[in-house]
This record gives structure tokens, sequence and C-alpha cells, in this order.
């Protein structure tokens, strides 16, 4: 394994030149793995790693909190999670410094976890309740809560930063969703789910691609940082209402709050470099 040399003769080793935001990656991935060998060899269940707000409000598997955020539901999921932690961890690292953005990262999807058991433990009954809230039976796997913490932070102090949210892998997501609820055992369902799931990952491919007109393939929308958060939850809760989606919205609420919460506080404890940021990353 490679060593990289700094000032004098002291050496550090490879994964401590890495920052936060890659080893959190590494981290996802490996518990990623493991995870899915321990469920696929009986060794662990579902229940002990992913959040169940019905298991969770009665007091059991309480650590559910923690290893559902380093869990994901399939490899399009990882993916597209990691992808999203990179691009927004890595800028965030770099404002709010490596200690102070791992301790944020943990808190964030714990907290998101959190207000996901809340709301969907006490008010996810029914039609209505469950479609808005989530079923309290339905396991939540994945890091986005946490990720939406980060969006909130961000969206506080770089507010009119302008970034391009990836929609298109989303919007296959809903429409797998839609034809997997409409039209259940259709072998051209089966056809055209297929087909989403290539371009799902033909847009993540593209997502990195320095061709432009590929690039487009990914559905990317250009907009300011502040109306992200409202952007990636509100439509998403509406197509909710009617069609049944394979996302925690609560769960991305309550890391947004957590962001938002953090965002303001060091707006208000570092006004003048929070103002200087926003002058010079726009």
């Amino acid at each position: 394994m490679a060593d990289y040399e700094i000032s004098g003769n002291r050496k550090i080793g490879f994964f401590e030149g890495l920052s936060v935001t890659t080893k959190l990656i590494i981290a996802n991935v490996i518990f990623f793995i493991l995870f899915y060998i321990l469920i696929s060899s009986g060794i662990l269940s579902w229940n002990e790693i992913a959040l169940t707000p019905m298991d969770a409000l009665s007091g059991k598997y309480l650590w559910t909190f923690l290893t559902s955020m380093f869990m994901h539901a399939g490899i399009t999921h990882i993916i597209f999670n990691m992808i999203s932690l990179f691009f927004v961890g890595m800028l965030l690292e770099k404002i709010i410094g490596p200690k102070r953005f791992f301790w944020f990262y943990l808190f964030a999807g714990i907290f998101s976890g959190a207000i996901f058991v809340i709301l969907s433990g006490l008010f996810g009954y029914g039609f209505l309740g469950s479609r808005l809230f989530g079923d309290p039976s339905v396991m939540g796997v994945g890091a986005s809560g946490a990720i939406f913490g980060l969006v909130g932070v961000l969206s506080v102090l770089i507010p009119k930063k302008r970034v391009s949210l990836i929609a298109g892998p989303l919007i296959a997501i809903i429409l797998e969703s839609f034809l997997g609820s409409a039209f259940p055992n259709s072998s051209i369902a089966d056809g055209i789910t297929f087909a989403l799931t290539i371009y799902v990952f033909f847009a993540i491919f593209a997502m990195f691609s320095f061709n432009s007109r590929m690039y487009k393939f990914s559905i990317p929308l250009d907009m300011p940082f502040w109306i992200v958060p409202v952007i990636a939850i509100v439509p998403l809760v509406i197509i909710g209402l009617f069609v049944s989606l394979p996302i925690a919205n609560s769960a991305h609420l309550g890391g947004i709050i957590f962001g938002l919460i953090y965002g303001f506080y060091l707006r208000k404890k570092y006004p003048k470099k929070v103002s200087l940021l926003s002058k010079y990353i726009q």
C-alpha cells in the first residue's frame, strides 16, 4: 500500500491521506457488501440492520439508527447515493473541516432516522398517512437522510451557488414504481422496467462524461442551492400520494431540518466567514 510523504520525514498512510467524504463512501460500500453477505447467509436479518419505525418505537433493534445509514436497498441505490455524497460532501467538508463534517454527517443521519421513526410511527397509518409519512412496518435504509442534511447546511451557507440536480435516474425510479403498481405481473411492464434500469446506469455514466450532449441524457436541472431542498422533497411527496414510491421522504425531511438548523447556527456564530463564503462561492 502506497505511502504519502509530507513535511520532514513523517509519512502518512494511504487512508490517512483520503478525505472524510471518501472514507465514508468506502465505509458505505464495505458495509453494504458485508451486510448483504450476513443477510444472505442467514446470520443477520433485515430487521437487525434496517430501521423499522414499529420496532424502534417499541425499543427493539435501536442500533439500526446507525446501521441503516450504511445499508442500501441495491446497487442502483448505493451508486446514486454515493455519487451525491461525493459531490455534496467534498464541498461541505472543505467549508467546515473534516472533523466537524464527520460528526455532522453521523448526527444528521441519526436525526433523520429519528424523524422517520416518529412521523411514520405516529402518523403513518391508513392510506393517506402511509403515503405522506411512510408505513411504520416498512423498513428504511440508506445514506440519503445524512446527505440531505449536508444539502440543508449548504443551502444556508451558499444559497446562491448554482448546482445541477440530476433528475434522470429519479424520474426512472418513479416510472418503475408506477409500472410496478399499475401493471403487476406484466411482461411489457417488466421489459420497460428493465430498460429504465439500464437508463439509470447510462445516466450515471453520462454524468461523468466530458461530452455535453451525453451529459444532457442525465437530465440536469440547474438551480441555486437554496431551492434544492424544496425541489428534492415537495414533488416526491405529491407524486407519492398517487404512486407508492420506495423513498422515505420523512427521513429526507429530517435531514434537511437538521442541516438547516446547523447552517443557521454557523451563520450566527461566524457571520463574517459565512458572508465571505457566500460572496466568493457562487
